[in-house]
């Protein structure tokens, strides 16, 4: 096989959840024009489907699908569909997230919220699209996380700008979902599945431009991270380029954590 034909995910199938998102739209775009199935998921079937039907009429294999992440049989009921429709689960992307909390002293019932979500729901999840893949001894999970789950906040780059500072709950599972990927990785290596995270940097989307100038300062790259950058990550991590990887937190911050 050449070294491109690893990197292909032809025959693949795979779910993307919060698929219909700013980077969740690059992800399932970038899985697949590598060749794989996507259902992308989340509570927002329309928003799933809009985009599935887009990319179905550039010729791409693409279901929307209903998700809850908080609740169990929601999460049977799209790994029963899975199968019955596909007989597999190959790859999930665990890229839904929630941010009820929009600041430092917003209501602790929103952080409850939240861990719902970002930690149980993604806990869940994982586990039984696992045992599918356990099956089959073979399967690939990818996690998305943030530069926010391994660095603290920069009061410095909100000063003077209407944005408001970073809720705690988002570092907070941000950073827990990188020492689950770890365990992750451990318990089902024996079964062949690997199990990796992406720590993307700040997504650019017009922010102030004072908080734009002091964050691209921060980066080596001079930039914010736009929706592109993450395709090729995804689809090294999901393919057979990447086979003997596993257990790792890729930092896709333009080199901001290394200043």
């Amino acid at each position: 096989m050449g070294v491109l034909e690893k990197f292909s995910l032809k025959g693949k199938v795979a779910i993307v959840t919060g698929g219909a998102g700013l980077y969740g739209r690059c992800i399932v775009e970038g899985l697949v024009e590598a060749g794989a199935y996507i259902y992308i998921a989340s509570r927002n079937v329309k928003n799933c489907e809009k985009l599935a039907e887009e990319l179905r009429s550039k010729g791409y294999g693409v279901s929307g699908a209903e998700l809850d992440q908080t609740d169990t049989e929601s999460i049977i009921r799209l790994k029963d569909r899975i199968i019955a429709e596909q007989g597999k689960i190959d790859i999930l992307v665990n890229n839904a997230v929630l941010r009820p909390m929009k600041g430092p002293d917003a209501p602790i019932e929103e952080f409850d919220l939240s861990m719902k979500v970002n930690a149980t729901g993604v806990v869940n999840i994982t586990r039984i699209i696992a045992e599918e893949m356990k099956k089959r001894k073979a399967g690939v999970i990818i996690n998305i996380s943030s530069i926010y789950g391994v660095l603290g906040i920069d009061p410095y780059l909100y000063e003077g700008t209407d944005m408001g500072l970073g809720a705690p709950d988002y570092f907070f599972h941000r950073a827990g979902i990188i020492n689950l990927t770890r365990y992750y990785a451990s318990l089902l290596g024996p079964y062949n599945i690997r199990v990796n995270c992406i720590s993307p940097g700040g997504l650019f989307n017009n922010q102030h431009p004072e908080f734009l100038k002091r964050y691209n300062r921060k980066t080596c790259l001079g930039r914010m991270a736009n929706t592109e950058d993450i395709k090729g990550v995804v689809v090294f991590l999901a393919s057979d380029a990447s086979s003997y990887i596993t257990g790792e937190n890729i930092m896709m911050d333009g080199g901001l954590s290394v200043k």
